[in-house]
């Protein structure tokens, strides 16, 4: 809303005097054009600190990767959104790189154990829906951005990242389900390994990265229903 607004007045008081000129203008000239007053207030920093502040800059960063995605943010474009000067940017974060995986280690949800469902095809339908929820949000959505521009250099600068965020919570959460299943009768002996426990993660992720699609609420069904579930049935 403020950089509309800041975009609107900067269209209205075009062939205004602003800068040191704006400062020097008679008040009866400022008073009679409300939107360069406008203008000028909203141009100003905000005095914020702690959380409160970072806050305002990890927002400003999801907005900008869903709006122009990671190619295109940049941390004076981020400190404009947060209101907030490029210094104090800076002096948390050594690079854009490092800021986004901040906002969004931040921003996305926590990983969490899957309840006992009574079948592993309901606790599996569970945890996909999660993630497809998660997928759909703000943060998951600059995820996406994200994930969907990464070149070679760039994908291992956020390996580590995605691994131990996503990939590696996501196969224990998985593998404690096919075990319970086994334990049932639900899922066939011997299910319960990584290369199983991959299949979740790897088709989220080629869905986003290969074919640059979003996952919708359809997709967790057909993902149990249609491939996890014929994998692991006795």
């Amino acid at each position: 809303m403020d950089q509309l607004v800041r975009h609107l007045a900067a269209d209205l008081s075009a062939g205004l005097p602003s800068g040191p000129a704006a400062q020097k203008a008679p008040e009866a000239v400022r008073a009679a054009c409300p939107v360069q007053v406008v203008a000028e207030v909203l141009a100003r920093p905000v005095r914020r600190r702690g959380k409160e502040l970072e806050a305002a800059i990890f927002e400003a960063t999801l907005d900008q990767l869903t709006s122009g995605g990671f190619a295109r943010l940049t941390m004076e474009g981020v400190a404009g959104a947060a209101r907030t000067g490029k210094a104090a940017l800076y002096r948390r974060w050594a690079s854009k790189v490092e800021l986004v995986v901040d906002a969004l280690d931040s921003t996305l949800p926590r990983p969490a154990d899957t309840p006992s469902l009574g079948s592993a095809r309901a606790e599996l339908h569970h945890l996909v829906e999660s993630f497809v929820s998660v997928a759909r949000s703000r943060a998951g959505g600059a995820l996406s951005a994200v994930m969907a521009e990464l070149d070679h250099d760039q994908a291992e600068l956020f390996k580590d990242f995605i691994t131990r965020r996503m990939l590696a919570p996501t196969k224990d959460v998985i593998l404690d389900i096919l075990r319970r299943g086994a334990e049932r009768g639900d899922v066939r002996p011997g299910a319960a390994t990584p290369v199983v426990a991959d299949v979740v993660p790897a088709m989220l992720l080629y869905r986003v990265k290969v074919c640059g699609r979003q996952v919708g609420p359809e997709f967790a069904g057909q993902l149990v229903d249609e491939v996890l579930v014929p994998l692991i049935r006795p």
